[in-house]
């Protein structure tokens, strides 16, 4: 099973097993709509089941953890990350992209008539305005810089999930 993060169990959260988590979805509640989770442990992945969650302070989440019921066993599963089946993942139209699927792929810039290599997507940043690619220059770049580019169509031409590979408008000297 291929898996995915999708949020993170961060403390504990009174004294009957109760754990606060921290979600990476859009909408923090969709957190609950893939289930099971998973952990991964010293003794290897292992499933959760969450019986009850309720929302706490704006954001927050908080859930109880089947079996789980006092506060020494629920801080057992803290500061460790969700792991849910990427096949719960619900198809996305073909100009879509999951964060999973661009991290790691290779950019190169058409800029002023040439091509050239910027590096690799480590990670994508959300922002007010757009998100944006965090490029990493890597061994094939033109150099070493790491590279922030809004991800947004007049600079971000193509993207290519077979080849790995996202075509952008982008000035190297930035």
């Amino acid at each position: 099973m291929e898996t995915l993060v999708v949020g993170r169990i961060t403390a504990v959260f009174g004294i009957k097993g109760w754990v606060k988590v921290h979600s990476y979805t859009d909408q923090v509640e969709a957190i609950f709509n893939y289930q099971p989770w998973w952990v991964d442990t010293a003794e290897g992945r292992q499933q959760i089941v969450v019986d009850d969650w309720k929302r706490h302070a704006g954001d927050g989440l908080v859930v109880h953890i089947q079996d789980v019921d006092d506060r020494d066993l629920a801080r057992a599963w803290c500061q460790q990350d969700i792991r849910v089946d990427k096949a719960l993942l619900p198809p996305l139209s073909d100009k879509d992209f999951y964060w999973h699927q661009l991290e790691g792929m290779a950019v190169t810039s058409h800029f002023e008539g040439q091509e050239i290599r910027l590096g690799l997507v480590k990670q994508l940043l959300e922002t007010g305005a757009n998100d944006v690619l965090v490029i990493e220059g890597d061994t094939e770049s033109v150099d070493r810089e790491e590279r922030l580019i809004p991800y947004a169509e007049q600079f971000v031409t193509n993207i290519d999930l077979e080849k790995r590979a996202i075509e952008v408008i982008w000035d190297p000297e930035f």
